[in-house]
Order: structure tokens, then sequence, then C-alpha cells
């Protein structure tokens, strides 16, 4: 049996167990999220004066909020903030870095220095803390909150691009379109793009968790996603007075959070591994 081979077969169900504990933990979420499309117990902003923390029962599993409103149904409406300003916020980074960090790998020189320098200026602050002040200037919303996380990630995006450019341009093929009078524009766009897509992937799973972070402190704070929306950030921060006598109301946004986030670095993981399996 070749090294190759003993090396698939070593590594294969340390990156299946990885796939599928990702998968049943974002699992949870996502049907969480696709069924709240169509259904929720009861209407996610919805008061009841005569229902206030309630505690977890069979007509509210989740238990109820100090307004009466159902948590279940809150949690359930509160995933569609969480895998949508995620999912779009790492689209933004990842346009934005890979438009800026292929032709930096491709062209060096003083393109590849002024790029780097913008991307360096941005992440030599704290993410969080631009994220903040920008949505602080521009205003708490839904939109706002993801150009916001798109920009400050993007130099993550970029600098993946950059490195695997830079490899990938010195490869035969990439010297022999040059050779054939191919377009840069073509062979970053045809040839370089497509081999990226290995690196960028376990990039983007761990943009999407870390994004969630960013979004869920920000939401915390007051600036993201404002009531009477549901967001697990915005749910933790409305049961902080009430976690003595209502500790349902931090549990179960806590750990639909946790599992969508631990579930993204299982998955991401599993893709490590897999990349370091298939470079041996």
């Amino acid at each position: 049996m070749s090294q190759a081979v003993k090396n698939k077969a070593n590594r294969s169900p340390e990156a299946s167990a990885f796939y599928i504990a990702g998968i049943i933990l974002l699992g949870i979420v996502v049907i969480s999220f696709i069924v709240s499309l169509f259904w929720t117990p009861y209407e996610p902003d919805a008061t009841s004066a005569a229902s206030k923390l309630l505690a977890p029962c069979l007509e509210h599993p989740f238990g109820t909020d100090n307004l009466g409103r159902d948590v279940l149904s809150r949690v359930m409406a509160a995933s569609k903030y969480t895998i949508f300003i995620s999912a779009a916020g790492v689209a933004i980074a990842l346009i934005l870095g890979t438009v800026a960090g292929i032709p930096a790998g491709y062209f060096g020189g003083i393109t590849d220095r002024g790029i780097m320098l913008l991307g360096n200026s941005i992440m030599c602050f704290p993410g969080i803390l631009l994220a903040l002040v920008a949505v602080a200037v521009f205003g708490p919303s839904v939109t706002n909150v993801i150009w916001a996380l798109g920009l400050v990630f993007a130099p993550t995006f970029a600098r993946v691009c950059r490195l695997g450019t830079m490899e990938i341009k010195e490869l035969d093929y990439i010297t022999h379109a040059r050779v054939m009078g191919v377009k840069p524009a073509r062979i970053m766009t045809f040839h370089i793009f497509p081999n990226l897509v290995g690196q960028l992937l376990p990039a983007t799973v761990i943009g999407l968790a870390n994004m969630t972070l960013f979004e869920s402190g920000m939401s915390y704070l007051g600036l993201g996603v404002q009531p009477p929306e549901a967001s697990y950030g915005k749910m933790l921060s409305e049961a902080q007075a009430y976690v003595r006598v209502a500790p349902w109301l931090v549990i179960f946004p806590a750990l639909m959070l946790v599992f969508y986030i631990l579930g993204l670095y299982f998955i991401s993981e599993g893709l490590r591994v897999n990349l370091s399996k298939g470079g041996k």
C-alpha cells in the first residue's frame, strides 16, 4: 500500500468525524431557520401580559420572556438573521478579497504593496471595533452590519488569495499561458481563481463563524438587529436582567449560537484535515 493510500485511510475517519459533528450541530440551526420561514409556534413578536416569564412547559417548550413572548418562536426567528447576515457578509468579504488579493499576488510590485498596505491598515485595528464604529456612524441596521463585517473581513480573504496566487503563478501551465499571449485578466479568472477554491473554502467557513460572533456582539450592544426583530445577541442582552429568575432566556439562544459556531468550526476542521491529507 502506497504512503498516499495509508494517509487517506488514516485521516478519512478523522475528517468524517468532524464533518458529522459539524453537520449535526449546524443542521439544528439550519432546520430551525427553514421551518421558521413557514411556521413558528407563536408570532415571535406577540406579547402577552398573562404569560410573562413562564418556565419551559408543554405550551411553551422554551418558556417565555419578560414580555410574554414565546422564546422558541423567537429563537427560530433569530436563526434567519444569524444565517443571512453571516452569509451575506462573507459573500462581500470574499468578493472584495478575491478582487484585491489575486491581482496583488499576480502582479506584485507596487500593486501588491498598495493593496496590502490598505489591507494591513484595516487589520491593525480590532475588527469588532471597526465594525462598531462603522455601524455607529451610518446607523444600526442589518444592511450596515453586513457591509461593515464584509469590509472588515475582506483583508483576510485578500491575504489567502494573494499567497495562493503567488504559488500558482509559478506553475508551468501559467507560464505557458503567458507565453501564448493569454491576457492577465483571463489567467487570473479562469486559471488561478479555480485553483484557489480549495484554500478559500476553509477560510469561508471560519469567516461565517467569526462574523456570527461579531454580529451577536453588535446586536448585544444594540448596534445590530433592531427590536422588535429577534437575534441571538439581542435576546441575550434582553435576558441579562432576568438571568437568575429566568435562566432559560439565556440558555436557549446561547445554545443555538454555540451550535451554529461549533458546527462551522468542526466542518472547517474537517476541511483542514482533508487539505493536509491531499498535500501529502
